[in-house]
């Protein structure tokens, strides 16, 4: 049930990112950054995003332990796989705005059913988990500064007019997981990888 869930999660997650796609729109996250490279150098995201996890992979190895490290991978991969099968589904224009708060919330969902199934997508969240443990960095600072710069890089794709949007579908993605924030606690008390994973990134 619990893998069930987590490709549940990752089916909703590829709905908002191919929704953002659309709207030229990027996030916060390695999801993001992702984007934002697919939108530079006309790459899958699919390929990419499996690519840019891959060294929080060996990250999540020594930091994490092999449970949630394996989680985090099948989430990764799901992931992969779907948003590259959904692009059959015919390219549509979007205005960015409301594809920024409608993509923001869908992936929000997405991300809320993943960290209450104790998994993730990896990136942001391991590498701030990381060094909240190597040097006591505080991780919602952490997750603040990779968002700000994933966006920062954005703008060189999408312009400062959709980097503005960008940030929307932070606050979007923020507020959904805030929403679910007590019973991902709840859920996780005593798996401190997946409460620290509910950050505002899609990661």
């Amino acid at each position: 049930m619990k893998i069930v869930n987590i490709i549940l999660g990752c089916l909703v997650v590829s709905i908002g990112v191919f929704i953002l796609q659309n709207s030229q729109v990027t996030t916060g996250g390695t999801a993001g950054l992702a984007l934002s490279l697919t939108y530079a150098l006309n790459i899958p995201f699919s390929l990419m995003f499996f690519l840019i996890n891959i060294p929080f992979y060996v990250l999540a190895v020594f930091k994490m332990g092999w449970k949630f490290t394996l989680s985090t991978m099948f989430a990764v991969t799901t992931l992969s796989v779907l948003t590259e099968i959904i692009q059959v589904v015919p390219s549509f224009s979007m205005s960015p705005w409301v594809g920024a708060i409608l993509g923001g919330i869908i992936a929000g969902f997405g991300l809320s059913i993943l960290f209450l199934n104790g998994s993730s997508l990896g990136g942001a969240n391991i590498l701030t988990l990381y060094l909240q443990k190597r040097f006591n960095l505080n991780p919602g600072l952490t997750t603040f500064v990779f968002d700000f710069i994933v966006i920062f890089i954005g703008l060189f794709s999408i312009g400062l007019l959709r980097g503005f949007y960008s940030i929307l579908s932070i606050i979007m993605i923020s507020y959904i997981i805030s929403y679910f924030k007590g019973r991902i606690a709840a859920k996780n008390t005593t798996k401190a990888p997946e409460i620290r994973s509910a950050q505002p990134s899609v990661s």
